[in-house]
């Protein structure tokens, strides 16, 4: 597969996690939501590093993936991923945690938290 096609399916994919978090927010499983938003936000970070031509790396965090980004990214688009891990570096660790959480901690999340991390990976997915 080339590397414009794996992007296209990266991106299809996070679309379809995303939607697929906000259904389950909307039903009350929250542990789920934060999971799939967390999924959502990696496959789109690794389409996007495929479009700069950046060969991502096969297992990472997110953190990583958006300064890998940041990076790789021309002029203001660079800064502005660089601005966002500064500013949500925070919430983007709880999104990384979300993704060993749902498999071996047994870590409840509330509607408010999944609600601000499908927000901001919303926003983060809507401005790339």
């Amino acid at each position: 597969m080339e590397a414009r096609e794996e992007a296209e399916t990266l991106k299809r994919r996070s679309r379809a996690f995303l939607q697929t978090a906000r259904f389950q927010i909307e039903s009350g499983m929250f542990d789920l939501a934060v999971f799939n938003t967390e999924q959502a936000l990696q496959l789109f970070l690794k389409a996007k590093l495929l479009e700069y031509g950046v060969q991502y790396p096969r297992t990472c965090g997110i953190r990583r993936l958006l300064r890998l980004l940041a990076n790789a990214a021309p002029g203001e688009e660079g800064r502005r991923h660089g601005e966002l891990l500064s500013k949500y570096v925070f919430e983007l660790g709880v999104l990384e945690d979300a993704y060993i959480n749902a498999r071996y901690i047994p870590r409840e999340y509330t509607r408010e938290e999944a609600e601000r991390l499908f927000s901001l990976v919303s926003e983060i997915i809507s401005g790339g």
